[in-house]
């Protein structure tokens, strides 16, 4: 079986597995479709394979697939394979419904079908449109078939896609409150943080702020683009959002990492809840953040290790800007925090993108180090320690790994 070196199944590959899953007279009646496709036209590996299929119920049940039923997207046949990921099928009951089953979807690049043999069904022309990366609406009707297809749109942007001026239209022809306030948040959340693995991450949320957009999903955001960063001195950008987005591109240039971007977007979330008597400045912003994160990332239904990250980034970030003002103990207290946090590794680059040329990356491996020492490398006995007060124990700890700092500076 061919495989690329490392990675996911190339289309050869999944090919030669998809014969040997359906029987040989289903062959013809098993279409490639969707992502798939596009991907492997473009030559990027198939992480998920999307698949249109004219099979009886029977037939798919016999095979394991679940049928899943959605409130607000088409139904599909399911079942995940280890080595193959997720294979979804739409499911059609003759090939003359092919061309409607095409034209219900939203963008013409993602509606070409390719047999298991390799043969290309394009009726809407999508490899144009996929030369070109032009995001072209497959109907008239295609974000009020799906609204969210509008947030899919500016994800692709940030993918390197450009909005034709159709779906621009389509897009700014009309209200998209109402519609959008009836999907469910996760929904528009799989797309944020799929737009958060692009190369121009920041495109996704300045398309919203252009468009008047996802006000309802994430009205953070725009609130962001209403109050100052800081006192002009230290951010001539000016508003928070702006600020936010900088730094959300400095540290995309540095990692992949989707948790990365998103705490480095949200890094000053607090400064949505200090007073605006206060403006440009934000005091206490820091716990603000710190206060109201995980509520920020429950309400967007965001895995439970995003809210944790989030609030010790509001918390800390301040801190680690400053570092070299701080005291040995209190360096260390905010290492230990930032790994309890899950942002050990990301803090420092969070930092430096919030304030350029504040390079802390080196000491704060040495504060990590020291930070994640155990018991036998700070050459503590474990029974002694346990003579000492419980209230006394975890200062007696903290000013061992002082002394070790002090031993590394």
């Amino acid at each position: 079986m061919h495989r690329q070196q490392n990675g996911p199944p190339d289309s050869e590959a999944v090919c030669s597995f998809l014969k040997k899953l359906f029987q040989a007279d289903s062959h013809g009646l098993v279409w490639l479709a969707g992502g798939t496709v596009r991907d492997i036209l473009l030559g990027k590996p198939i992480r998920d394979i999307d698949l249109v299929a004219v099979l009886p119920p029977v037939t798919l049940e016999s095979l394991g697939f679940k049928h899943v039923a959605a409130v607000t997207t088409s139904p599909i046949w399911f079942r995940h394979f280890r080595e193959y990921g997720n294979v979804e099928i739409t499911r059609l009951d003759s090939t003359a419904s092919l061309g409607e089953d095409l034209q219900r979807r939203d963008f013409t690049l993602n509606a070409i079908l390719m047999s298991l043999e390799g043969e290309i069904f394009d009726p809407l022309d999508g490899q144009a449109d996929l030369k070109t990366l032009t995001l072209k609406p497959c109907s008239d009707d295609t974000f009020l078939h799906d609204p969210l297809r509008i947030f899919r749109a500016f994800r692709f942007e940030s993918e390197g896609f450009r909005i034709s001026p159709e779906a621009e239209a389509l897009i700014g022809g009309r209200g998209w409150d109402e519609a959008l306030e009836k999907l469910p948040v996760e929904r528009f959340s799989r797309e944020m943080l799929k737009a958060l693995q692009g190369d121009n991450p920041g495109r996704f949320f300045q398309r919203m702020l252009e468009t008047n957009i996802g006000g309802g999903v994430l009205p953070e955001l725009f609130r962001m683009a209403q109050i100052p960063a800081g006192p002009l001195q230290h951010h001539p950008e000016g508003d928070l959002f702006t600020h936010s987005l900088q730094v959300l591109a400095r540290v995309s240039a540095v990692t992949g990492s989707v948790l990365g971007r998103f705490c480095a977007l949200f890094h000053d979330i607090g400064k949505l809840s200090t007073n605006p008597q206060h403006y440009p400045r934000h005091h206490g912003h820091d716990e603000a953040g710190f206060n109201s994160a995980e509520a920020f990332c429950r309400r967007l239904t965001l895995p439970a290790e995003y809210g944790r990250a989030l609030a010790w980034t509001s918390r800390l970030h301040g801190s680690a800007n400053r570092l070299a003002e701080l005291r040995p103990s209190t360096r260390i207290r905010m290492a230990q925090q930032a790994v309890k946090g899950g942002i050990g590794e990301l803090l420092p680059l969070i930092s430096a993108a919030d304030k350029p040329g504040n390079d802390i990356s080196g000491e704060w491996r040495q504060l990590l180090a020291v930070a994640m020492m155990n018991l036998a490398d700070l050459g503590v006995d474990a029974e002694k320690l346990h003579l000492l007060k419980p209230e006394n124990r975890a200062e007696f700890l903290l000013q061992r790994r002082v002394e070790f700092l002090k031993k590394r500076d």
